[in-house]
């Protein structure tokens, strides 16, 4: 059916909208709505129809609103959204697994995703502690260091050489 024809007999179908009690209003609704679907392009349609809308009473805009409904296009997807995280994000303490604790100030952490590693150490100054993230070549050197101390926990999976 062509968007013209369409149109013609969508007035129509308001006409008859117009003309019935409220008891017949399903019927000439559901009617409305058919029609509109044979259309091949819903877009004229649902823009003639928004264009009538405002000159109908009150309940009839209501009907025309249940046809838009019903005829309107299906909601896009939503994108999905990926767990992955960035590496560089910030860690929390639950982000972070310790792996070796020397009563004079030094732990390591590990994190739990990935292979980060933080050190925290008191700062002589203030006294507070101060956490920041190692390089790569810096954890080989502490594990070279700290070889053999007795401050890695057990069951970290750090320790070098224990």
């Amino acid at each position: 059916m062509t968007s013209t024809e369409t149109l013609q007999q969508i007035d129509l179908a308001i006409q008859r909208l117009r003309a019935v009690g409220w008891r017949e209003r399903d019927a000439v609704r559901d009617q409305l709505i058919a029609v509109a679907r044979e259309s091949t392009d819903l877009e004229p349609v649902r823009a003639h129809l928004a264009s009538v809308r405002p000159k109908l009473p009150l309940e009839l805009r209501w009907e025309i609103d249940e046809v838009l409904d019903a005829i309107a296009p299906p909601p896009e997807p939503e994108p999905e959204i990926t767990e992955e995280e960035p590496a560089d994000k910030p860690l929390s303490a639950s982000d972070l697994n310790l792996v070796y604790d020397d009563p004079r100030g030094l732990m390591l952490h590990k994190s739990k995703v990935g292979d980060r590693w933080f050190a925290t150490q008191r700062d002589p100054n203030t006294g507070q502690p101060q956490t920041f993230e190692l390089q790569t070549h810096e954890v080989q050197q502490l594990k070279g260091q700290l070889k053999g101390s007795p401050y890695w926990l057990i069951g970290s999976g750090e320790a070098p050489g224990v």
